[in-house]
């Protein structure tokens, strides 16, 4: 029979027929379907279903309970067993339990243990399920919990231990999304155990699609095979599954790349409370101006991934270089290159206690499921936190060490990719900097070389849509006497293209050009920009990828030069 579970259900089997634990936190994809192997086929049951019909279909008495509904039981049998004990304990106690019970955590748990020790002195076999677990014993410091939460909290670490529930048929299970949202005295409790439940991967979402969408009907309402629409769905549950069938045959849309694509998309980002983002681009790295060397190591990556061999790419790279140098976009080209889904991570910080951690608990559950996956974060110097945070009670430091563990899962080698950038990489922890994280550093710079000035140029040109009346090249960029970045070179021609429709030309003239770009002063910021310059130049591990100005200069020189300028900026 276990056979027929899935797997986290047969680990579940298992730990309980150890006989040394009762009491389990279920967490993860909870609020989607089960499935569970029949005779003939497979079904596909709620999971507060399955616990009570199928796993603990055997128990005399499953109980449920959460905040909003209280105490309710599996079979009426159970309920009216219930409501008996109740019309005891009312006349010997002077209570009126059995007209109305408590919702309350502590009211419902004192009326369940008695009921409880009564029953298991009859030796009945018992279960109970309590849903929306976090909101019983919530992530609060102890100094912040209330009298409720701790009450709730010896309710169900004395059951946890008690040696009447121990040695007797009884089993509570806690189902919570975030093992981070609940009290960290019962998760870490040694009479607890945590299972996890998944997100279903590429062969589950088969099955289901194989089972649930027959041949002639999946040919009229999608035009995409079953195998292609179970790897397009990495990253949903069954229920998204059947919402996305649902919705063509019931609206007659026939399901399509480009639908699915933008339903997958809306569906994830609203899993993830709007804290991902998908990044859509048709660019490539041809697209890209300059940092030829950058883009055919780049390349070669894309090339490595296409050929199904993962196990050679890096965990991650740290994408670091001056400001306006294009770090965002090259990353955003890699992507449209290598045709796997990019994501960006949005703020996931939140003020409310335990809340920072569930967030970040969930987006890197996606994560894992929807791989290959490509992560962005922009700024990670600021974003990413570090171990030796403090004034925030720890927040900082745990989630530093969540992502930072989940980075060095080599499991996740070519599944999911990160790219950290920033234009201060000396401000990120060396702990995710280091290998078996963010292996390969790489840095950008302004265009070196002449050949890179004039392939900038172009690229904002088009970028920009300015028109010209003839090919021409500003004075200033031939002759190289002013450096200027992918951002400078954008605002330029922005401006040159203000200047032909204030002059009343139709395209821009050699003077116009000449004009705006004598005229044009990036903003200056010299030292910042030369230690965003030199920190790059330290922090990057391939010197093939450094310009050759850069290549033979002594790294002791460059070292002492960040010091002093760290010492001079403020």
């Amino acid at each position: 029979m276990i056979e027929n579970y899935p797997p986290w259900a047969q680990q579940l089997a298992r730990k309980y027929l150890s006989r040394t634990l009762n009491q389990f936190i279920i967490h993860g994809n909870v609020h989607d379907l089960v499935p569970f192997k029949g005779e003939n086929k497979c079904d596909y049951l709620r999971l507060k279903t399955f616990m009570a019909e199928e796993f603990f279909g055997a128990r005399d008495i499953v109980v449920f309970y959460d905040r909003a509904s209280g105490i309710y039981f599996r079979d009426q049998n159970s309920q009216t067993d219930f409501s008996r004990a109740l019309s005891g304990r009312d006349s010997f106690a002077g209570t009126e339990y059995s007209k109305k019970l408590p919702k309350d955590p502590v009211g419902a748990f004192s009326v369940l243990e008695q009921y409880f020790r009564s029953r298991l002195d009859q030796k009945k076999s018992m279960a109970l399920i309590i849903d929306f677990s976090e909101t019983i014993i919530p992530a609060n410091e102890a100094g912040s919990t209330g009298a409720e939460d701790r009450n709730s909290l010896v309710y169900l670490l004395k059951w946890a231990h008690d040696p009447l529930f121990l040695a007797a048929d009884f089993t509570t299970v806690l189902l919570t999304e975030n093992l981070s949202d609940l009290n960290r005295k019962l998760v870490q409790n040694p009479y607890s155990a945590d299972i996890r439940i998944p997100l279903p991967d590429e062969n589950n979402r088969l099955t289901y699609l194989m089972q649930e969408s027959p041949p002639d009907t999946h040919k009229q309402i999608s035009s995409i095979s079953k195998p292609v629409m179970a790897q397009m769905t990495a990253g949903l549950g069954y229920l998204k599954l059947k919402s996305i069938l649902s919705n063509a045959i019931q609206n007659h849309e026939k399901i399509t790349f480009e639908s699915l694509t933008a339903i997958k998309k809306e569906l994830i980002e609203a899993e993830a409370y709007g804290l991902l983002e998908f990044v859509s681009t048709d660019n490539s790295l041809d697209m890209v101006a300059g940092h030829t060397k950058v883009k055919t190591h780049l390349r070669q990556a894309v090339a490595a991934l296409k050929a199904g061999k993962r196990d050679v790419l890096p965990m991650g790279y740290l994408v670091c270089g001056p400001v306006g140098t294009g770090k965002t976009y090259l990353v955003t080209c890699f992507a449209g290159d290598v045709g796997i889904p990019m994501v960006k991570l949005k703020n996931f910080r939140s003020q409310w206690q335990g809340v920072t951690e569930g967030n970040l608990e969930k987006i890197l559950g996606l994560l894992n499921a929807m791989s290959p996956v490509a992560v962005m974060i922009d700024e990670a110097d600021a974003y990413l936190g570090d171990r030796a945070a403090s004034g925030d009670s720890g927040v900082s430091s745990r989630v530093f060490s969540q992502i930072a563990t989940f980075m060095s899962d080599t499991r996740h080698r070519g599944r999911i990719i990160w790219f950290l950038m920033t234009a201060r990489p000396d401000l990120m922890p060396i702990d995710l900097k280091r290998q078996g994280r963010a292996e390969e550093h790489i840095a950008l710079f302004s265009p070196e070389t002449k050949e890179e000035r004039i392939e900038l140029f172009e690229a904002m040109k088009r970028k920009t849509g300015l028109k010209m009346s003839e090919d021409y090249l500003p004075k200033v960029l031939v002759k190289g006497e002013v450096s200027f970045s992918g951002a400078d070179m954008e605002a330029a021609l922005t401006r040159a293209k203000f200047r032909t429709a204030s002059e009343g030309v139709p395209e821009a003239t050699p003077d116009i050009i000449d004009t705006v770009f004598d005229d044009f002063l990036p903003p200056t910021y010299p030292e910042e920009v030369e230690l965003q310059t030199l920190t790059a130049v330290i922090e990057c591990t391939s010197k093939a990828l450094l310009p050759e100005r850069f290549r033979k200069l002594d790294r002791n020189q460059i070292l002492n030069r960040i010091q002093e300028l760290k010492k001079t900026i403020r």
